[in-house]
């Protein structure tokens, strides 16, 4: 591709530096994030994804620009599903309110450098094998179907968990929290408290649900620039998408039919790409409208046993006199 090495540096110290200032500066201290710093927050982020979208306009042209646009908010519509399971699994562990932003903050970390692998790896298959375009394309009409038959209310279970299981097996593991640290030093012992396996499962989710975003985003776009950059601002405003939405996620129960349609409608797109051409244009609508039909439904008809899944807040457990360590 024609990008510039430096546009992909810089975008990189950027995008640290922005996360840098967010752990070490905005919340140095581990403090429970209210709705109204989740949506400024948010507001924040989508503003700062929008002005990137004008310097891509300025920079590539329209086409680039509205690839962008529509890779994002078909990222930023996924990774809902994404904020569902995000909160099963803070209920199974118990997890303060206070301490889930720094869990989110590295899992964010963490989920920006395996998909840099997988956008990577995904546009050099697709440039040098083009029939990979037709297995990616089947692939997302079937885990779109299958989406829609999915409950997203399912228990969660950590010894399902292969990661969690061979990290359980090597690692001592403490049967309470220890504040927001994820080791602490007992007699000596290093150990892993239970808010690391949190991490190790949030991160494992994310592995799985980017093999559903990734190969829908190389639907839209095959620039690895666009496709990353995409990615990256619709994960850098998850974990205030999570603290804005969280205790309302659920009153938006087609919203998730919604979805599944929307990873049918990419799918087709790209197994008949060679054969019709849809404008980009034409494809941010419908991906736009069926987004805003999900909302709209859900508002006017909605589910009778709805109600919030509750945020866990619960106390965290004093440290005593132990030696502990971040």
């Amino acid at each position: 591709m024609d990008t510039n090495i430096l546009f992909w540096v810089g975008f990189n110290l950027f995008v640290l530096i922005l996360l840098g200032l967010d752990l070490f500066v905005f919340h140095k201290k581990s403090h429970e994030v209210k709705i109204k710093e989740a949506l400024l927050w948010s507001a924040f982020w989508i503003v700062l994804s929008l002005a990137f979208n004008v310097g891509i306009y300025f920079w590539k042209g329209s086409g680039p620009a509205l690839e962008f646009l529509t890779a994002y908010l078909i990222e930023k519509s996924l990774s809902v599903d994404n904020l569902f399971v995000f909160i099963l699994i803070f209920n199974f562990f118990h997890v303060p309110s206070a301490v889930q932003h720094k869990i989110l903050f590295w899992g964010v970390l963490g989920a920006l450098f395996f998909r840099a692998i997988f956008i990577l790896v995904g546009v050099a298959l697709i440039a040098k094998f083009h029939f990979i375009i037709y297995i990616l394309g089947g692939f997302l009409i079937f885990t779109g179907i299958k989406m829609a038959f999915t409950n997203n209310d399912e228990e969660i279970d950590p010894e399902a968990n292969p990661v969690v299981k061979f990290v359980s097996r090597y690692i001592p593991i403490t049967n309470k929290m220890y504040g927001d640290k994820f080791f602490v030093k007992i007699d000596k012992t290093r150990f892993a408290t239970p808010l690391f396996l949190v991490l190790i499962m949030v991160e494992t989710t994310d592995i799985v649900f980017a093999a559903d975003s990734i190969p829908a985003i190389l639907a839209i776009s095959k620039d690895p620039f666009i496709v990353y950059t995409s990615n990256v601002f619709a994960l850098l405003g998850l974990r205030a998408l999570y603290f804005a939405l969280a205790g309302i996620m659920q009153l938006f129960h087609y919203l998730h039919y919604g979805l599944s349609l929307i990873l049918v409608f990419i799918g087709a797109k790209l197994v008949l790409s060679d054969i019709y051409h849809l404008d980009m244009r034409i494809a941010l609508g419908v991906v736009a409208f069926i987004l805003t039909m999900s909302v709209v439904l859900s508002l006017i008809f909605p589910k009778k046993d709805t109600h919030p899944l509750p945020l866990p807040d619960v106390a965290e457990e004093e440290e005593g006199s132990t030696d502990s360590t971040k």
